[in-house]
């Protein structure tokens, strides 16, 4: 399945039973989220940035599911934008890995209403405004997982078998991976971005590049990523070449004695300059910085956030 194939607002179904609802342009905020029937039952993976756009997807599922409840959801990490709709999905087992649950107690939706408050700055401010503007977060009543495990767990869904994989810390502390062998289908979470910049919120990048090839090795035929198009083994592929090219050219700037930040200025991005949110770069360089360095300390995220926005607007 090529690039943008498919590529519209709503769900799709990608094999038989098996269904990604898709958000374009899976920019920040606007990601995706997955749909396996079984007989009588489906599991749901991922809820969305709101309670508006949860509302929407379920309902846009609403004829796939009659007769069909969501027993089971589960979340590919903690990120608001697959997590922050969970309460709608109700009477529904949430599953996730134990990383990313205790991730999602540590930053509930509260704390993102109280982040489009803060002044980060003019830069900050608009880059705050552009990414997470669009999305109401002061109605949100987090609900978390009710069941974790840290390595792999299967579940069957109507005669259909799906297995969770932890493949984190990657993208963030307890990344997951949903396979559906029978179909041939992996929903990625935010393991892959498609079309976008990916950003390591947690690394090391080294983990990600093993999660791309623990996912190759599956040998599915769909790709569903947390962000961007449906795609095949070329868009995970694509994804590992990033960082194996982002990876060489951070290391020369960091035996050159640059910063971090200065660093990220310093790339010049050729061919990935092509894809979105290249703003990302910041949180990137600085997450190899700390997979090279171990004593190197992180930006802290209002940091991050205020570099991102003039990396954005200036760069």
């Amino acid at each position: 399945m090529s690039t943008g194939t498919n590529y519209r607002l709503g769900l799709t179904e990608v094999a038989d039973g098996v269904f990604a609802y898709l958000q374009p342009d899976g920019s920040w905020g606007y990601s995706n989220a997955g749909l396996v029937t079984g007989d009588g039952t489906a599991l749901l993976v991922d809820t969305l940035f709101d309670k508006a756009l949860t509302r929407s997807m379920l309902e846009s599922m609403g004829p796939v599911l009659a007769g069909r409840p969501i027993d089971v959801l589960v979340n590919t990490h903690s990120n608001g934008d697959h997590t922050f709709g969970n309460e709608l999905v109700h009477g529904a087992r949430i599953v996730a890995s134990t990383a990313a649950t205790k991730e999602m107690e540590e930053l509930p939706a509260s704390v993102l209403h109280a982040l489009k408050g803060m002044d980060l700055g003019e830069d900050g401010n608009r880059f705050v405004q552009d990414a997470f503007g669009p999305f109401r977060f002061d109605d949100i009543s987090d609900a978390l997982p009710s069941e974790t495990f840290d390595e792999a767990l299967a579940v069957a869904v109507g005669g259909t078998d799906v297995r969770l994989e932890v493949v984190g810390p990657a993208h963030t502390g307890g990344d997951v991976i949903a396979h559906v062998p029978g179909a041939g289908v992996v929903f990625t979470g935010d393991i892959c971005f498609h079309g976008s910049t990916p950003i390591v919120w947690a690394g090391p990048v080294s983990n990600w590049v093993a999660a791309c090839g623990r996912i190759r090795a599956l040998e599915p035929t769909v790709v569903v990523p947390g962000h961007g198009p449906v795609g095949d083994l070329a868009a995970i592929d694509g994804l590992e070449r990033y960082f194996t090219w982002l990876v060489d050219e951070v290391r020369s700037r960091h035996g050159a004695g640059l910063g971090a930040v200065e660093a990220a200025w310093d790339i010049e991005l050729g061919e990935y300059g092509e894809w979105s949110d290249r703003e990302r770069t910041v949180v990137n360089v600085d997450a190899i910085y700390a997979e090279i360095d171990p004593g190197y300390q992180r930006l802290d995220v209002i940091t991050a956030l205020a570099e991102m926005g003039r990396y954005r607007y200036h760069r």
